[in-house]
């Protein structure tokens, strides 16, 4: 009897520490668009047709004087996930890493059709930080005669598709004299492990069936090949684009990307499922789209192709390979 509780002690406590230590996705606290708009930390852009645009201004919203209830509110909402054990990344310090690189790829010119693509800021914030998990909040300070409640609105977004996986909403108790982060934690906290709960639920589906990622295949107008050149491939001749093809089905997690357009100068994959850790010199390490694709880049550059390519990394879940030349 002794050794039967013994083992089933030893059974409890292995479940314990695996559940301890099992990976959590990094968490990033963003404020919406929407909380930005109203609160009036926007920008405005005039495009090729000479309408106005109004946009979030995330890049300056910690140099406005008035954002330390904002600090505050996102520090509280940091505190209270690090203390359920996900991984932290900071949106203030980003935004400086950001700020300070000598150089940014913030424009590409497309060889093959002379358009311009732009990296929202917010795209920029998901490559460099490279969080998993989006918490985009949104928050208004209520008042109820003397008295201070919240009243907020929480999504959790897929930082490489932008799905949402979780929201929740409320309102918070009236107080006379607690502070935003305080009203924030009474708001939140009766909801946090449910909606946490459903975030693992989605991380658990990523690390069991793959990141869903969107890559995209161009041609330079100054390229040899095109996807419609031929190549002796496995005993017969075939072109490009399915040699492509072939390559994503046998290295997606569910061998079944959505080939959704593709022409002699374009192709789109969807539902591109990527594993999200890969084994390097003995260890795992996290996988990003970019690591991922530089796999076929460099079957490309190897014989019989001998192709050149370009990436480009558009925010996390998508990038586009151009080939060519590099």
């Amino acid at each position: 009897m002794k050794k039967v509780l013994l083992s089933v002690l030893f059974v409890v406590v292995v479940t314990i520490t695996a559940m301890a230590q099992a990976k959590k996705p990094t968490i990033m606290v963003i404020p919406s668009d929407t909380y930005c708009i109203k609160n009036g930390y926007t920008t405005e852009w005039v495009d090729e047709n000479g309408v106005k645009n109004t946009v979030p201004d995330i890049a300056n919203i910690f140099k406005k004087e008035d954002v330390e209830d904002l600090r505050l509110v996102i520090s509280e909402l940091s505190k209270i996930m690090a203390e359920r054990g996900f991984p932290l990344k900071d949106l203030e310090q980003t935004l400086k890493s950001i700020q300070q690189e000598s150089v940014e790829m913030s424009l590409l010119e497309s060889s093959s059709s002379g358009s311009y693509v732009t990296e929202s800021m917010l795209d920029k914030v998901k490559r460099t930080a490279k969080a998993d998990i989006i918490l985009d909040l949104d928050y208004t300070i209520m008042k109820k005669g003397p008295q201070r409640y919240i009243s907020y609105n929480m999504r959790g977004l897929d930082a490489y598709t932008n799905k949402v996986i979780a929201a929740n909403s409320g309102l918070g108790n009236p107080s006379t004299s607690a502070p935003i982060n305080l009203l924030l934690e009474e708001a939140v906290l009766n909801y946090m492990d449910s909606f946490c709960a459903q975030l693992m639920s989605h991380f658990e589906d990523m690390a069991n069936n793959g990141r869903e990622v969107v890559v995209k295949f161009k041609v330079w107008d100054n390229s040899d090949v095109n996807f419609e050149t031929e190549f002796d491939f496995e005993d017969d001749y075939l072109e490009l684009a399915d040699i492509i093809s072939y390559w994503m089905e046998d290295n997606t997690v569910n061998h079944a990307p959505t080939r959704t357009g593709a022409s002699e100068n374009f192709m789109t994959f969807e539902q591109v499922r990527i594993p999200l850790y890969r084994e390097r010199n003995g260890r795992q390490s996290a996988l990003d789209t970019r690591g991922f694709m530089n796999g076929l880049r460099s079957y490309l550059k190897k014989e019989p192709f001998l192709i050149e390519s370009k990436m480009y990394e558009r925010g996390l879940g998508e990038v586009w390979i151009i080939i060519g030349e590099k």
